[in-house]
């Protein structure tokens, strides 16, 4: 391991955050990196802690096969609203995103609150302003968010045979046939009480 590399495992190690190659590069006087960051990557490969890349960031983390390990108590689990996994959804999806385009894309009004739950869990961010009428604010996804559920970029966000693959999605079909039933049952209730 040559002296470039030992100043950037010493520089993630001790990180309070994820860092990208020029952060590590400034924190290390302009260093060049060179290859260093993949070299280590590979180094600690299937090994108790890898290197790993989320977004532009890099990090040490726990091998996720021995994460169980280190567990003392069992997490609190904060459960998302369904407005929330929703509209972090949207914003993975069709970032950036505004409010109004959530909105649209649900079909109904977004609370400011669930907005804001996700912007301090820290998966989402105000990306800026849109040009146009009224400058709406539009949102994106934090390195954090690719972190936290474990991808490198965007485009590992599963595709939409992959979710219905999973049974995360309801046919169209299937939902429509059931509202249509539910519908004739109820007017057949209707008829046989009048």
């Amino acid at each position: 391991m040559n002296e470039v590399e030992r100043a950037v495992e010493a520089a993630l190690f001790a990180a309070e955050a994820p860092m990208t190659a020029e952060e590590i590069s400034r924190h290390l006087g302009g260093a060049d990196l060179g290859d260093a960051l993949e070299t280590l990557a590979a180094h600690y490969a299937g090994r108790g802690v890898e290197l790993v890349q989320r977004g532009d960031r890099w990090h040490f983390q726990t091998a996720p096969d021995l994460a169980h390990l280190l567990r003392r108590e069992r997490e609190d689990v904060r459960r998302l609203s369904r407005a929330a996994t929703e509209a972090l959804a949207i914003i993975a999806y069709h970032e950036p995103v505004s409010r109004a385009e959530i909105e649209a894309i649900r079909g109904v009004q977004t609370a400011k609150g669930t907005l804001d739950v996700l912007m301090e869990a820290g998966w989402i961010k105000v990306a800026g302003r849109r040009e146009g009428p009224g400058r709406p604010t539009i949102y994106a996804t934090t390195p954090a968010f690719l972190a936290h559920f474990g991808l490198e970029s965007r485009r590992d966000l599963p595709g939409i045979e992959e979710l219905r693959a999973a049974g995360l999605l309801d046919p169209v079909e299937a939902v429509f046939a059931g509202q249509m039933d539910d519908e004739a049952d109820s007017a057949s209730e209707l008829d046989e009480s009048a």
